[in-house]
């Protein structure tokens, strides 16, 4: 599928770098080698068009790489008046620049606690009424902190993988952990590494998972499922 993005980051020794792409959820891995015109020569900030592929398991690729135009004089040519080059170098840090960026309210991928936290607060009492009436071991509780834990370094874990190539996680994996109670740490996940916030299709498949481990919680709890059902 035809995109457009920024070139965020670069390497030029090793020739390869990182598209940041506002329709996918992860930066693109592109190589020089990808480039059509092998006279490009790639700067941070630069935008570009290019054809998104998956392989082998690994993270987006872009192929056909066409340069749509550099965002900046060269750091050699400054214009008077303008913003120094080094506004666009920032952006290899996997950040766009203070001035740029857009106000947290705005942002579609901007981290909220206000739907979050009566939900987290409900799911807590909600387990603490579960051990008070003898419904959950207490033990319960250390399990889900420690799936919550795994569930949140492996949301890491995947985001790193993503940002070098590696091979990556499943979504059916992440959504598996949210099932069976890491979802809190999945939630935490997505806003401090930005991870998958923006792939609507799998946000929604997270949100599945939450509410279907809360109502099979609760119903387990309020006694609507069989007592014997844990045993099976």
């Amino acid at each position: 599928m035809k995109r457009q993005g920024t070139l965020a980051r670069w390497n030029k020794d090793r020739g390869f770098g990182f598209i940041r792409c506002p329709e996918i959820s992860t930066d693109v891995f592109v190589h020089l080698r990808d480039f059509t015109d092998r006279s490009t020569t790639p700067q941070v900030g630069m935008r570009l068009s290019f054809e998104e592929i998956h392989v082998g398991g690994k993270g987006p690729r872009a192929v056909a790489v066409q340069a749509a135009g550099a965002a900046q004089q060269p750091a050699s040519q400054p214009r008077r008046g303008s913003e120094p080059p080094r506004r666009h170098a920032d952006r290899s840090n996997g950040r766009a620049p203070e001035a740029l960026r857009s106000p947290p309210s705005s942002s579609p991928a901007s981290p909220s606690l206000l739907p979050m936290a009566p939900l987290l607060a409900a799911y807590g009492a909600l387990l603490g009424y579960g051990v008070w009436t003898a419904r959950l071991p207490p033990i319960a509780l250390g399990v889900l902190l420690v799936l919550n834990l795994l569930t949140f370094f492996i949301y890491g874990f995947d985001k790193n993988a993503a940002e070098t190539g590696r091979w990556r996680t499943a979504e059916s994996t992440l959504h598996l952990l949210s099932l069976i109670g890491g979802w809190p740490g999945a939630w935490l996940a997505q806003r401090l590494f930005r991870h998958k916030m923006r792939k609507a299709s799998f946000m929604a498949g997270y949100w599945a998972t939450v509410l279907a481990h809360v109502a099979a919680l609760g119903a387990w709890i309020g006694k609507l499922l069989p007592a014997g059902l844990l045993a099976i």
